[in-house]
């Protein structure tokens, strides 16, 4: 798994572990707790989108483990959390941060940084 990887190689794929831990966890940990204090429909779509992410960490999980042989799934899934830091970034302009303002910034840069820094990799790895 990590044998004969180049450096790049493997900073995306610790980038695609990072992403597969988040929405793993994430994932299941909305699943469970849905969206209290809400409407039937909301809460509904909560865990529908739950799911989503958790699938999302096993696409991530799996890229991680066969990182030899993606090359255009990586700029996918980079491009997905990129967008994904952006919808944050939209919602936190029209509605305001949400409190704690450390903990939604913690979760904002990442998601703005990290598919950057997977995106340089992959091409400095010659898998564009």
């Amino acid at each position: 798994m990590f044998t004969g990887l180049s450096a790049s190689q493997h900073v995306v794929q610790v980038c695609l572990f990072l992403f597969a831990a988040i929405a793993l966890f994430g994932g299941a940990l909305q699943m469970s707790l849905g969206q209290p204090q809400t409407t039937p429909r909301l809460d509904n779509v909560h865990r529908f989108m739950a799911g989503i992410y958790f699938g999302c960490g096993l696409i991530c999980l799996w890229a991680a483990l066969t990182i030899h042989d993606q090359h255009v799934l990586v700029f996918l899934i980079a491009f997905s959390v990129f967008i994904a830091g952006c919808g944050r970034l939209l919602s936190m302009s029209k509605v305001g941060l949400p409190e704690p303002r450390k903990v939604w910034l913690g979760y904002l840069v990442p998601e703005l940084l990290v598919p950057c820094i997977m995106v340089v990799a992959q091409i400095a790895g010659g898998n564009a």
